[in-house]
């Protein structure tokens, strides 16, 4: 049993729960899949555009190819025209969308549990369900932001790109579950028929995205996707996700030659499953935001606390951040004046991944956080002139949570016109300010800057 060392910091003394350890990935079996079986796994429509080579042999002693498949963009087909349209790199922010990933239906419930009590007339949708996304692309298409995007379609994963960050035996299980019919993977969590065509199509949609960053097509490039994926660990489903989309993008940019990569994620819950992934390398630097839940059972063991902050080589490089529920727009922009700028600043990152959930929301079911359009439109903007420092105006954005079906759409639509650094605000706040408080969220960010000076060697002076 692998177990982690706990860092001793001052801050500790706020969280003194911690949730059991949990091993690393065990011995990987040779397996192999082959072109038809995956293939016939997929909806019908997201079989278009399948590369001739997306199946491979997946085998603990290459999971991690030197040369995939070449990754076809939507340019080298012939898109719709509001798609076809040419732009000089930096132009414009590059959407990047699929309506295959509209067939992941997680079912009704009590919230996000799947169960029927019995006595209750009607049901939730699982707050993870596809109006929100609709929503999400409709303001894109026909709000005042629509003349800065252009729009390219996604395509499912190959098979290797996922063993860039996911173990063989892992898809292998997705693969035979998705043909067995619907699965509970976890709570929250299932796959039902048309998940798992939805899950490859955003996977392979964020590394599109990537790619059309990493060949020099443009500058800015947001990967509109679902279901989400950074709950999802290397062996593991969890939060809603399958696979860690923005994970796969973050290999991506190193096997192309950034040898420093930076994600910063917003959403409300901690990317445990993004932060498992390179919890033991240098090279990537991940700093999540989140409200303090700790973990929420054996598929979330991480408690995204401040001890959590990387072992061996990665020790200092996992950097967590959980704050205070109505920490509120002030408090998330001290949070990231006064932890995640420095940071960023001190390891100079040549890529830079922006994971985005706006379950962060003073309205959302599935967080307390209290922030409003004109927060999200602020990081965005601190998030731009990070990038503008570091990854020559380089942003990769990879859309997590945010259940909230109309206000996610509006705060979205902000955090665009943040990271395009509009002068003015685009889009009027539809919904009447909630009040936040930050004062106790700025007390707890000046202990966590205390305690990564003491703990975290490369931040020592910050």
């Amino acid at each position: 049993m692998h177990k982690r060392k706990a860092h001793k910091a001052p801050l500790l003394k706020l969280w003194a729960h911690r949730p059991p350890v949990w091993p690393m990935q065990g011995p990987i079996a040779s397996l192999s899949l082959s072109l038809s079986n995956w293939a016939a796994l997929l909806e019908p429509e997201c079989q278009t555009g399948i590369p001739s080579d997306w199946g491979v042999e997946l085998n603990s002693r290459s999971r991690r190819r030197k040369n995939p498949p070449r990754r076809r963009m939507a340019s080298d087909s012939s898109p719709p025209a509001e798609e076809a349209s040419a732009q000089a790199p930096g132009d414009k922010l590059a959407v990047f969308w699929h309506e295959g990933m509209l067939a992941h239906d997680a079912g009704r419930g009590v919230f996000d549990s799947g169960r029927d009590p019995g006595f209750l007339d009607v049901l939730d949708q699982h707050p993870e369900n596809a109006d929100r996304v609709r929503n999400m692309v409709s303001i894109l298409r026909r709000g005042p932001v629509a003349p800065f995007l252009s729009w390219h379609s996604g395509l499912p994963a190959h098979a290797s790109e996922l063993l860039s960050f996911h173990s063989p035996e892992y898809i292998e299980e997705l693969v035979q579950l998705n043909a067995t019919g619907a699965k509970k993977l976890c709570e929250g969590t299932f796959l039902n028929p048309g998940s798992w065509g939805a899950a490859l199509l955003a996977a392979g949609t964020t590394l599109s995205a990537a790619k059309h960053i990493l060949d020099g097509r443009g500058n800015l490039a947001y990967a509109l996707v679902r279901p989400p994926g950074h709950h999802a660990q290397p062996g593991r489903a969890d939060g809603y996700c399958f696979l860690n989309n923005a994970g796969l993008a973050v290999h991506l940019a190193l096997d192309s030659g950034r040898p420093k990569v930076a994600v910063v994620d917003i959403d409300v819950h901690y990317g445990n499953g993004t932060a498992e992934g390179f919890y033991r390398t240098d090279n990537v630097l991940t700093i999540s935001l989140h409200m303090r839940h700790g973990s929420w059972g054996p598929s979330h063991p991480q408690s995204g606390s401040v001890d959590e902050i990387g072992e061996g080589k990665g020790l200092g490089y996992n950097l967590n951040i959980p704050l205070p529920n109505g920490s509120g727009d002030a408090g998330y922009e001290y949070a990231m004046n006064e932890l995640v700028v420095p940071a960023i600043d001190k390891f100079q990152p040549q890529f830079l991944v922006f994971v985005v959930g706006q379950d962060s929301s003073a309205f959302d079911p599935n967080g307390r956080q209290c922030l409003t359009m004109e927060g999200y439109r602020k990081i965005g903007q601190i998030m731009r002139g990070v990038a503008n420092r570091h990854s020559n105006g380089q942003i990769l954005i990879v859309q997590e949570g945010g259940y909230h079906i109309t206000y996610s759409a509006y705060c979205l639509h902000a955090t665009l016109e943040g990271v395009l650094d509009l002068e003015a605000p685009l889009l009027d706040d539809p919904i009447a300010y909630y009040p936040e408080d930050e004062r106790y969220t700025m007390k707890i960010v000046d202990m966590i800057k205390n305690s990564w000076k003491e703990c975290v060697p490369f931040l020592k002076d910050i």
